[in-house]
């Protein structure tokens, strides 16, 4: 599994492009404000143990600032929430051509159960909901980075 967490202040995304996702006219739009926006992209390899990694660093990373303004806070200490979309692009393979090609993401049927059972333990961990993209669905996301901070990990490439 592969995720980019970035620190923002706000993030959001709307389900576009399908009628089924309107209310009323309006687009669904799932919102946060400060926190972590999290993409997340699953490979055909992966396993809940992958998961349960990633939810254990994602609650323990120290990146928000303290009484000093030294990044030494959690997520879990500063009340910070999260918003999950899926990102089967993190598996890009760019190494023919420059059109890239997908096959190392995982299939539906292994990226869905994953993608539910890691958004369901961080939730589980931070002890309230995270919010979510659709899976497969077209979205747009935005959100204001917080510093930049960004920070990409990966199951297969623990650094």
């Amino acid at each position: 599994m592969r995720i980019v967490i970035q620190r923002v202040t706000e993030a959001a995304v709307c389900i576009v492009g399908n009628d089924a996702h309107k209310d009323n006219g309006h687009e669904d739009r799932r919102a946060i404000g400060a926190g972590f926006m999290i993409l997340l992209g699953v490979c055909e390899e992966d396993t809940q143990e992958d998961a349960d990694w990633l939810v254990k660093k994602v609650v323990g990373l120290r990146v928000f600032d303290d009484e000093n303004g030294v990044m030494n806070r959690s997520i879990m200490e500063v009340g910070g929430e999260v918003l999950v979309v899926s990102q089967f692009t993190l598996f890009a393979s760019y190494k023919k051509g420059n059109r890239p090609s997908w096959f190392r993401a995982a299939r539906h049927e292994i990226s869905v159960p994953l993608y539910e059972y890691f958004c369901r333990r961080l939730s589980d961990e931070l002890g309230k909901p995270v919010r979510t993209g659709e899976f497969g669905a077209m979205m747009q996301v935005s959100l204001v980075n917080d510093g930049p901070v960004t920070i990409c990990m990966d199951t297969k490439n623990k650094e």
